[in-house]
């Protein structure tokens, strides 16, 4: 029997509607989200960080990457991820944080890195006592793309098109508010 590879395995898992966030999603029928998501696309040096309104229409209602320079050390960067979180939770009422999953990465060190942004972004949700949810990446872009190899120029576009917007987003604020789309898509009340 030949093994599969991880990317198959994924695309089965997410063909068969298994959700893989961290909160339960119960069978059922799905209950259109209403409220107010903030997307998270974690990285140490250009973290995305989109707040959608979900209705109708969903709207955008704030959006910004978090641009940190090389030579800011590394404690300082997850410190201001931190507070960006913080800031945008509690500026806007939001009643649910969705962030992308790491799921591939070239080496350890690099796996280490994404792994402290996430955890800054989601240790401020989590003090703030904010449901988090995690997505990976094919998942998103097959909510809102329907295709989970989409390129960012086809995730943007489709953010674009989804929340009326004048222009396409910046590609790092796109995959944030690309989460946010997914999750309003996904969730399930329980």
């Amino acid at each position: 029997m030949a093994r599969k590879s991880s990317r198959t395995l994924w695309a089965e898992k997410i063909i068969e509607g298994k959700n893989t966030s961290t909160a339960a999603h119960p069978p059922g029928p799905r209950q259109r989200f209403a409220g107010h998501i903030l997307g998270i696309d974690p990285s140490l040096r250009g973290t995305g960080l989109a707040v959608v309104a979900l209705g109708q229409p969903s709207t955008l209602c704030a959006s910004r990457t978090l641009r940190l320079g090389p030579a800011l050390p590394m404690a300082a960067c997850l410190g201001e991820i931190y507070k960006a979180v913080a800031d945008l939770i509690e500026e806007w009422p939001i009643s649910h944080v969705a962030l992308e999953q790491t799921i591939y990465v070239q080496n350890f060190q690099t796996a280490q890195i994404l792994g402290a942004a996430r955890g800054a972004a989601i240790a401020a949700a989590a003090v703030l006592g904010k449901p988090i949810f995690e997505y990976p990446p094919l998942r998103v872009k097959q909510a809102v793309v329907g295709y989970g190899r989409a390129s960012k120029e086809q995730i943007a576009g489709m953010v674009r098109q989804m929340l009326h917007l004048p222009e396409r987003l910046p590609f790092d604020e796109s995959d944030a508010a690309a989460v946010a789309l997914c999750h309003a898509h996904t969730w399930r009340r329980t």
